[in-house]
């Protein structure tokens, strides 16, 4: 039996992910050498932004032999390399903390950010899509049209500023934008991260509470900033689908209204599916600036310091965390389209 052979007996799910791998290793080389050398085109000397401006040339020279900023890029790359090959990604010359150690606390708090942000913009971008297109001359239609403009023209930090201006301020009726738990309160023993869900394995309902209610402005701020892109997408091929000749003959056939949207919906899924990977990947560098206003304390604001005091390691670090992330979300958007168009060959 050929090895070609042999995958093909694997489950088809199997062989896309198979496929995928493939490629991946030589994705990360790439990422880890962009990064590396775009990072060292940033303004600023580390050495000096760590010892301040009254430190003598001797002082910064060791410095910087100490930090291993003398050597060539080429013997940087590659003493950096060897480290996280082995699962090194180096120790913040801010924190003093390996980057990893740092990494690992901030990670699930932005996921819990974003996968929550996720899943109410695929709920809000569905629903008006489905319900314009189903309704052309009703109010739903009418929003989605001006919605869907706003949307993209409307920065993130300007929507959070006016949800905590309006909800907290004015209203009184959200949580203060700091954090992702009461300070009065203590968090959970960490099970996955997620303190929604730590809450809940610890029983504390009313550290639950005020997680919920802490991640509400946040997650409603990318929702409304991204669900509008996604939203246009899905009426342009719900529509398409919703139009066509099978549905009609569906319809005759006395379908009910409800399995008509549905098959409808079903065979819109692969674009969809494709969107929703692209906007998942792209909420974990957009998060940056709404982590910072909320004080949230993840991967976003991490990020920023980083590239405030040249700390190479923290944004190498970030940026490999990143594009791993990302490449994993593309990963599983390959496997779901395959699975939802079994045309693909793969």
């Amino acid at each position: 039996m050929t090895l070609r052979t042999s995958l093909r007996s694997l489950p088809r799910p199997l062989r896309i992910v198979l496929a995928r791998l493939s490629i991946l290793i030589p994705q990360m080389f790439g990422v880890l050498l962009a990064t590396f050398l775009l990072i060292r085109l940033l303004p600023g000397d580390p050495a000096l932004l760590m010892l301040g401006n009254m430190a003598t040339p001797e002082q910064i020279a060791n410095l910087r032999e100490r930090l291993g900023l003398n050597g060539s890029l080429w013997s940087q790359f590659t003493s950096y390399l060897s480290t996280v090959v082995h699962g090194d990604l180096g120790t913040s010359m801010f924190t003093a903390n390996p980057v990893a150690v740092d990494l690992l606390d901030r990670v699930p708090a932005t996921l819990e950010l974003i996968t929550y942000a996720m899943l109410l913009t695929i709920a809000v971008s569905l629903s008006l899509a489905v319900v314009s297109v189903v309704k052309p001359r009703g109010f739903v239609s009418r929003f989605s049209k001006v919605y869907g403009l706003a949307a993209g023209a409307v920065p993130d930090f300007w929507v959070g500023l006016l949800l905590i201006y309006f909800l907290f301020y004015v209203a009184g009726i959200a949580p203060a934008p700091f954090g992702r738990i009461d300070a009065i309160m203590s968090a959970p023993p960490a099970v996955t991260g997620f303190l929604t869900i730590d809450t809940l394995l610890a029983g504390d309902t009313a550290a639950f509470a005020s997680a919920v209610g802490r991640l509400c402005l946040p997650v409603l701020t990318l929702a409304i900033v991204n669900a509008g892109a996604l939203m246009k997408m899905t009426q342009i091929v719900f529509a398409d689908n919703y139009r066509s000749e099978y549905i009609r003959h569906a319809r005759a056939s006395g379908l009910s209204e409800r399995q008509l949207i549905r098959s409808a919906l079903r065979n819109s899924l692969p674009p969809i599916i494709t969107m929703v990977g692209f906007l998942f990947g792209f909420l974990l560098g957009a998060a940056v600036l709404v982590e910072t206003i909320f004080a949230w304390g993840g991967l976003g604001q991490y990020a920023v310091s980083a590239v405030m005091n040249s700390d190479y390691p923290a944004l190498q670090g970030f940026v490999l965390v990143a594009a791993a992330f990302i490449l994993i979300v593309y990963t599983v958007v390959d496997v779901l389209y395959g699975i939802a168009d079994p045309r693909i060959e793969v």
